[in-house]
């Protein structure tokens, strides 16, 4: 099988090299013809985080769309669904160059990101993701700085700064005096937020009474773990993972009586979405994300008010991201003069000089990018109430 990839990528390396122009068929809405650049994505469109997938596809489909009706460059969005599953995100990827990808969205979650990432530097293509926040996603070896890939960029906060973040939050704002952990050990995102957290509160002085962890093979009964939150005094539980493991928590936890404040990353995102799930569950739960829906920005109101009227719900902060990276990938393709006769090499060189220079004003904040492609702007605080997110004050 790695036999069979090294010689289908030779292949694709040999045609992105010869000065040609991509290919632009596809399966997704958008322009059509030789004008047109062809930008490649790929997330879990079914699966248990589809939620992530389809908010990211939904939301770049409406800004290629809006941006091919301003009438300049066009462009079209090939996505592929890879269900969040690092070897369906393999064959996505192999999907997206055969359809003539010139430059892309990446992946939607980490796990599938970080097995893709290679393959982007291998066949010089620029990747720009909008919720892979591991450093894995951006790092060949994650404990080394100075391995960045150099051609694979991110649109979210990485999991560090939102460890960090979440830890400022909770001791500046004193929402809770003893603090548990509760994470996810076999999960990058999560084991990357928790550890970046338990160094900043221990820089803090915050009071951690416990730490307790699952992993994928017993992820569905957390009653353990809450129990000893409970018996060690916890009165805030910090709960960096994702949303369908956080709504079985927070289902047991009602059931044992137990109400501590509850805070959450961003992996949250998308709880208020889940079919059957009691909204009451998550009243009052905290979590960083770079966008709040309710933000009075012109723009904000703008990407939102479009969003619900294609698709009639309220956009997440993965919906944000994906919005803002398609047209941060415009910006940097008008400040370059790259157009669709270009190849994915000479996007790739185009796209890095652009972003490690230019700075992005989007619905998710200022941004600004380092060489290694880490983004820098700010985590903000949300709670959900009455059902939905709303700034933390």
């Amino acid at each position: 099988m790695k036999k069979l990839l090294l010689i289908v990528m030779s292949l694709f390396l040999l045609v992105g090299c010869s000065g040609q122009g991509g290919n632009n068929s596809g399966n997704d809405e958008g322009g059509s013809g030789s004008d047109v650049i062809v930008i490649g994505g790929s997330g879990p469109l079914s699966g248990p985080a589809a939620i992530y997938g389809n908010a990211v596809k939904n939301a770049a489909q409406i800004a290629v769309d809006q941006l091919n009706a301003k009438g300049g460059q066009q462009y079209k969005l090939v996505f592929e669904d890879d269900e969040a599953d690092p070897e369906k995100a393999v064959a996505a990827f192999n999907a997206l160059v055969d359809a003539g990808m010139q430059v892309s969205i990446h992946c939607t979650t980490s796990g599938a990101g970080a097995a893709v990432s290679p393959l982007y530097k291998e066949a010089n293509i620029f990747g720009l993701t909008p919720s892979g926040s591991s450093p894995a996603v951006t790092l060949a070896n994650i404990n080394d700085p100075n391995s960045y890939y150099g051609n694979v960029f991110q649109v979210c906060f990485n999991d560090p700064n939102q460890g960090v973040g979440a830890a400022d939050y909770i001791f500046n704002e004193k929402l809770g005096e003893k603090v548990a952990v509760i994470y996810q050990s076999d999960e990058a995102y999560s084991v990357g937020n928790y550890e970046n957290f338990m160094n900043k509160a221990n820089e803090l002085g915050m009071e951690i009474v416990n730490v307790a962890s699952f992993d994928s093979s017993n992820a569905q009964d957390f009653s353990v773990q809450l129990t000893q939150a409970k018996d060690a005094g916890a009165d805030l539980v910090f709960i960096p993972f994702y949303y369908n493991e956080i709504s079985l928590l927070l289902a047991q936890a009602n059931s044992m009586g137990y109400a501590p404040k509850f805070f959450a990353v961003d992996g949250l995102d998308g709880i208020l979405d889940l079919e059957g799930f009691d909204k009451s569950l998550a009243e009052g739960v905290y979590l960083l994300t770079p966008f709040s829906a309710d933000s009075d920005d012109a723009d904000v109101q703008a990407f939102v008010k479009a969003f619900k009227d294609k698709y009639g719900e309220i956009p997440n902060q993965f919906a944000a991201d994906a919005y803002d990276a398609i047209n941060a990938i415009a910006q940097a393709v008008e400040a370059s003069g790259m157009n669709a006769n270009n190849t994915p090499e000479e996007f790739c060189q185009a796209m890095v000089k652009q972003f490690t220079s230019m700075s992005f004003d989007g619905v998710t904040g200022n941004s600004k990018w380092s060489v290694n492609g880490q983004v820098s702007k700010s985590p903000m605080a949300a709670i959900i109430e009455n059902g939905t997110y709303v700034s933390a004050k």
